[in-house]
């Protein structure tokens, strides 16, 4: 495929979610970090010297968007992270498996591939909801200096993800924190202005594909985090309509910029966390967001089915994820091909694009998959998107 023009982004028949497998060292690094055994300097180089290989590495698959991996990150919330007054990553820390319980990992995750069984893990942003604890302020702008060193290493567009307002609240305990907020919308419109902040900087500095990574959008399904919520005293469709303005906010006037919001139902370690389709929020959300790629789950019956799809605005692109992160099976040309054609019964195929449900690694541990698995289903959706957009 061609390198696309930076003002086409939009319109990429192809993407990727974000994160990639990290190699064995770089996670041999980041656990030595840790433990204190390593600076931040060693541990930065490990890093420099991981990207640059998995930036050669999409360059010879022909990926036409690029990303660093994240692996700076421990997770995929970490864009966030330098910000004083809220931990939102920090506490998600937990030690890696070795060797050895990663290659028992993987071969539990292949049987459960074989039985057509998956996993319902439990989601720590829900399980430790963290307060504020004094009024939000970035203190660095992490993603941009992710950009700037991945894209002076290749001519293909670098994209960057940032998590969202509606993750970044849902993990907020608002009952703890009312020494810096008087209530949940202070604090949403501090969150906005940071991501804003952070935003510019990336704009400024050219960046032309940014991905707002929002999750938690499928609790406002999820028979399970519908009543949690309302346990707290919430209105789940009341939250939902506070994200969405939230989103809007934050990516508000800038012109010339690709916004994408990705929304999947859990990801970590193969595991999922949330299931229902997106049928009672379908016409809201995709009408209400004014992202131009919704880059959406659909690997597995828990997504449900495509008639949702008929919400979606004309001039709004869904980039489907039917490749599953979790498990290694590799799929083929010709099964990619036939989703592609039962979801056009409802939006047409000039509006659609393909991709991997998720990241390969939501967190750097990664998922019950080999490299060589990752690999090949990215080069198996290019292959899909050659036959079907010639």
């Amino acid at each position: 495929m061609a390198i696309p023009d930076p003002t086409s982004l939009r319109f990429l028949r192809v993407d990727q979610v974000g994160s990639l497998l990290r190699p064995a060292a770089l996670k041999d690094m980041f656990v030595k970090h840790e433990q204190g055994l390593i600076n931040d300097e060693a541990l930065i180089q490990a890093q420099d010297e991981a990207i640059r290989q998995v930036i050669a590495q999409q360059e010879a698959h022909c990926l036409p968007i690029i990303t660093d991996g994240e692996y700076r990150r421990i997770n995929f919330m970490a864009s966030f992270a330098d910000v004083a007054g809220y931990q939102l990553w920090k506490s998600l820390w937990q030690p890696l498996p070795t060797s050895e319980e990663q290659a028992a990992l993987y071969q539990a995750g292949q049987q459960q591939e074989r039985e057509h069984k998956g996993g319902r893990g439990q989601d720590p942003a829900h399980a430790a909801r963290q307060p504020a604890t004094q009024r939000l302020h970035l203190l660095s702008n992490r993603p941009l200096e992710e950009y700037r060193f991945a894209q002076q290493l290749t001519r293909t567009p670098v994209k960057i993800t940032l998590i969202g307002p509606d993750r970044i609240t849902q993990r907020f305990n608002y009952e703890q924190s009312q020494d810096f907020y008087s209530g949940v919308d202070e604090f949403v419109a501090d969150v906005v202005r940071i991501e804003r902040q952070i935003i510019s900087g990336l704009v400024e500095t050219g960046c032309r594909y940014i991905q707002i990574d929002e999750p938690g959008y499928t609790a406002y399904v999820d028979e399970h985090e519908q009543l949690e919520m309302r346990a707290r005293g919430e209105d789940p469709l009341i939250n939902m309509e506070r994200s969405i303005q939230a989103n809007n906010d934050a990516i508000a006037n800038f012109p010339n910029i690709t916004f994408g919001v990705h929304i999947c139902r859990g990801n970590r370690r193969s595991y999922w966390m949330r299931e229902g389709g997106y049928d009672a929020i379908a016409e809201r959300l995709f009408n209400g967001l004014n992202h131009q790629r919704f880059l959406l789950e659909y690997d597995t019956e828990r997504a449900g089915t495509f008639a949702p799809l008929r919400f979606v605005p004309k001039d709004k692109i869904v980039v489907l994820g039917l490749i599953t992160t979790k498990t290694g099976r590799v799929e083929t040309v010709d099964e990619l091909t036939r989703r592609i054609e039962e979801a056009t019964r409802y939006i047409s195929v000039d509006q659609l694009a393909l991709s991997p449900q998720c990241g390969f690694a939501s967190e750097i541990g990664g998922n019950l998959l080999n490299e060589d698995d990752q690999w090949r289903k990215l080069d198996v959706m290019l292959a899909t998107a050659a036959r079907v957009w010639r």
